[in-house]
């Protein structure tokens, strides 16, 4: 049977972004940083819920997400593990999500008055940062 690898994940209340949203993206990133290598298995969607201490059918809904989007796959009667990465959008589908995320970014950037160069330079930090453990 395989070993379940745990996951870190910081809930934060108040945050415009639901639960489930806040799980999706959390599990998303580690995916890509590494931090959850292809074929790990995930924790139950029980055990993750306990662990939060939230309901399951939130991490439910997250799990369902992230499998219907190709991060996770189901294997009958084991559990969910980290699928093999590929590329599933099209240069457009791609540039039609990078758009929505910049425009949801900008906005709030925006909304909080949070200076524009000091914004960019944030960004370039947070890209930079990712960069060498993708590449480890």
């Amino acid at each position: 049977m395989a070993r379940t690898t745990p996951i870190a994940i910081a809930i934060v209340t108040g945050n415009s972004r639901s639960i489930s949203r806040q799980i999706v993206d959390a599990i998303r990133m580690q995916i890509t940083t590494g931090d959850l290598p292809q074929g790990v298995q995930v924790p139950s969607v029980r055990g993750l819920a306990q662990q939060l201490g939230i309901n399951p059918n939130t991490v439910a809904k997250s799990y369902g997400q992230l499998t219907a989007e190709g991060w996770l796959e189901s294997r009958q009667g084991l559990g969910l593990f980290v699928a093999v990465r590929r590329q599933q959008f099209s240069a457009e589908e791609r540039e039609r999500r990078f758009d929505d995320a910049v425009g949801r970014f900008v906005s709030e950037v925006v909304a909080i008055q949070y200076p524009h160069d000091a914004a960019v330079a944030r960004i370039e930090d947070a890209l930079e940062a990712l960069t060498p453990r993708k590449i480890a």
